[in-house]
């Protein structure tokens, strides 16, 4: 038996036969031309629509973020300026085939340099030149292979295309060696409660056919498993599914303290699908969509409709918006699109807004009318809190929490997601109504790792006790000043976390809403002097592993022992 390590994505575990994507097409020959220009030039136009087309219609099957993804390929295909490229490698004799590969491979190479979000986006890139070589080839487009049984499926990466539109009575797992937690294998993998582990290098050794167990809880693929191990994963794989289906009831902790469920959400689309999986409301509502497809800032009825599409699907619950958050690895051109050698430290978030003012009052007033329009209407509106990313000082806080009551915004609060508010938390919370923690930033931070990039993934972990001391930082000013303190990154949906989350001080937890049934469950087999007794069990240990672990040895061990282990300690 061998374990290969990566980024665990989504809670679940599966098993199953290994089938490994074909190799990509090898380049092209920079072999000189036999045709004219004008013959070549007309071959690249045709494949580049075609392949642009094809993801549209993938898209539109797809639907969701798929179809996000997809369109957003399909608009790269057809960038002007790599149409330019390709043209002027053309002009100089080469074949359309070269041209694309050397014209995106240079464009590939811009993005990895550049990091961040837009690294990321590189191999996307990859595979539309695969796509459009492959047409003008004649061959089939690279894809997902079919051994004629269900399978896990093992690649470097999986490209959008193929990741939208898997055949989910197939495909049990998915297991990549490239790819960070926010690869589009990832988003995608959460979207669908596929099981998933990425970044998993180790994984280039796995054969076709060879037996595996994909546990995405822990980050573990697991080669050659004994039969008392396959039992086991199944039968975790059957309380899961049982779990899921059982009765949809609010959020608690054993003893019946209230800790509501919430949602993250991306677009109000996806309102529907949130509440049907037990979403009590939204945590986590990104604005961005709006934006960052556009050349200029949405208007103020562009965006009232969205807010009251959204604030309308929740009549009397809370839902937390989160103005734009974006920045230099999310360039705007109407808000900040200069080059900067570390976005994650720089205009971003509310500085990026502070910046541009106009766009933040913008926001707001299509917010407090979305608002004033819900609640007349029949059937009433949401309870509509609003908050401020990136916040670092007290007077950033002093600032948002003002100009949001300016316009009329009833509950102004802010995200806890570097070092210096959570430590300052005492001292925000005088004057903001709330605060929400947002733990993938916090996390990054604090262990100064980019949570973009996949070569320091083993860093972005939420378990380690630095960042839960920060958490209880915030707990303790929310008990202080009794005001929610909400947690909304990835860390509120792993089931035993977020015990830990809420013994830490956390009076709500805001999730993917696949995740809300799995941390439900998880709640309900602890009281709150449970939680925090195995919240306490994990900041004594010294890094992440040994906190899980100790939350797992406290979590099973009856709170007078455990309160005695934390004695002697």
């Amino acid at each position: 038996m061998t374990e290969l390590r990566g980024v665990g994505i989504g809670l679940g575990v599966a098993q199953g036969p290994v089938a490994r994507m074909a190799e990509p097409l090898p380049a092209p020959a920079d072999n000189p031309s036999t045709l004219s220009t004008a013959e070549e030039t007309a071959r690249v136009r045709d494949a580049v629509t075609a392949v642009a087309r094809e993801l549209e219609q993938r898209g539109a099957q797809a639907g969701g973020a798929a179809q996000d993804v997809l369109e957003a390929q399909a608009m790269m295909a057809e960038d002007p300026s790599l149409e330019a490229e390709i043209d002027t490698r053309i002009a100089a004799g080469k074949t359309a085939e070269f041209g694309v590969h050397d014209a995106f491979a240079s464009f590939r190479d811009t993005l990895t340099a550049m990091g961040g979000y837009l690294g990321e986006r590189a191999a996307d890139l990859d595979d539309v030149a695969q796509r459009v070589i492959a047409r003008l080839r004649g061959l089939p487009p690279p894809g997902v292979p079919d051994p004629g049984h269900p399978f896990v499926l093992v690649a470097k990466d999986l490209a959008p295309a193929d990741t939208a539109l898997l055949d989910l009575d197939k495909v049990l797992a998915l297991v990549t060696t490239e790819g960070g937690p926010t690869s589009h294998t990832a988003i995608l993998a959460r979207e669908k409660s596929i099981v998933a582990v990425v970044g998993a290098v180790a994984a280039t050794g796995l054969a076709d056919g060879e037996m595996v167990i994909v546990d995405a809880a822990a980050g573990v693929v697991t080669t050659q498993p004994s039969a008392e191990e396959l039992d086991r994963a199944q039968n975790r794989a059957a309380d899961r599914a049982s779990a899921a289906s059982a009765p949809i009831t609010p959020g608690a902790l054993a003893d019946g303290t209230p800790i509501p469920l919430l949602a993250n959400l991306g677009n109000p689309a996806g309102a529907a699908e949130a509440v049907a999986l037990g979403a009590e409301g939204v945590g986590l509502f990104r604005t961005e969509f709006l934006f960052l497809s556009s050349s200029s800032a949405p208007t103020i009825a562009q965006q009232r409709v969205s807010y009251e599409a959204l604030l309308s699907a929740f009549p009397g619950k809370k839902v937390v918006v989160r103005v734009l958050d974006a920045g230099a690895d999310k360039p705007l051109p109407f808000l900040n699109d200069a080059h900067e050698e570390n976005p994650a430290l720089g205009l971003r978030g509310l500085r990026a807004l502070r910046a541009s003012e106009d766009i933040l009052r913008e926001q707001l007033t299509a917010l407090a009318e979305a608002d004033a329009a819900t609640r007349a209407a029949p059937g009433g509106g949401a309870d509509l809190w609003v908050m401020a990313p990136m916040v670092a000082t007290v007077e950033e806080a002093r600032y948002f929490t003002a100009i949001a009551r300016d316009y009329g915004i009833r509950t102004a609060g802010v995200m806890v997601e570097v070092p210096s508010s959570a430590l300052l938390a005492d001292r925000i919370l005088i004057d903001a109504d709330f605060a929400s923690i947002g733990t993938n930033d916090l996390t990054q931070y604090t262990l100064a790792a980019d949570r973009l990039l996949g070569s320091v993934a083993a860093f972005q972990d939420p378990w380690n006790p630095a960042v839960l001391r920060l958490i209880r930082e915030v707990g303790d000013a929310g008990r202080l000043h009794g005001k929610p303190v909400g947690i909304c990154g990835e860390a509120a949906a792993d089931p035993l976390l977020a015990v830990v989350l809420v013994g830490l001080g956390a009076t709500s937890l805001s999730m993917a809403p696949t995740a809300i049934a799995d941390v439900r469950a998880s709640l309900l087999e602890h009281s709150l002097d449970e939680a925090k007794a195995i919240a306490e069990a994990a900041l004594a240990a010294n890094d992440a592993a040994t906190a899980r672990a100790a939350a797992q040895e406290a979590a099973a061990t009856p709170t007078e022992k455990v309160k005695e282990r934390e004695t002697q300690l």
